[in-house]
């Protein structure tokens, strides 16, 4: 209620978008946030290794270096990701996150160890795989709302 000299609020009768769930708006958390960006960095760097493989095979014995530098940061960033997946997942009792996040955390796992085995054969079809899926996973990270909790849409 508001008095004849106060002016009424910019966001007064505005909803939040709605995401057709019951009950659930189109705001992004914070724990929707942080997953949303441990997703963006490790697509990015996921996205590098092929460069720097072509570096490698272009002749520039480097590039090897640069592709096994990045396969560690891709590594720590999956396991990175899974971590803040499972803390998304229990804040808002939704699992694709935690999910999605562990089944790339185990094919990455291979994905190394057939790197370092030089077993191309699995090595490059599982890399073309990962990045797949984390184009999907990226996609609908950012497309779908990732529902906030508690007052106003918030999980702080």
């Amino acid at each position: 209620m508001t008095s004849t000299d106060e002016a009424p609020s910019a966001t007064a009768g505005r909803e939040a978008p709605s995401t057709g769930v019951t009950g659930v708006t189109g705001v992004t958390g914070v724990t929707g946030g942080m997953f949303r960006a441990a997703v963006t960095l490790h697509t990015v760097v996921v996205f590098g290794q092929p460069v720097f493989a072509g570096v490698y095979l272009s002749g520039d014995i480097g590039g090897l270096d640069l592709h096994a530098l990045g396969a560690d940061a891709a590594s720590f960033l999956g396991l990175a990701q899974a971590i803040v997946g499972v803390t998304y997942s229990v804040r808002q009792r939704v699992w694709w996150p935690t999910l999605t996040s562990l089944l790339l955390v185990a094919a990455e796992s291979v994905q190394y160890v057939a790197g370092m085995d030089g077993a191309l054969w699995l090595h490059l079809p599982l890399g073309v795989s990962l990045i797949a899926g984390l184009a999907v996973l990226f996609t609908v990270a950012w497309t779908r709302p990732l529902r906030g909790r508690g007052r106003g849409g918030s999980d702080a």
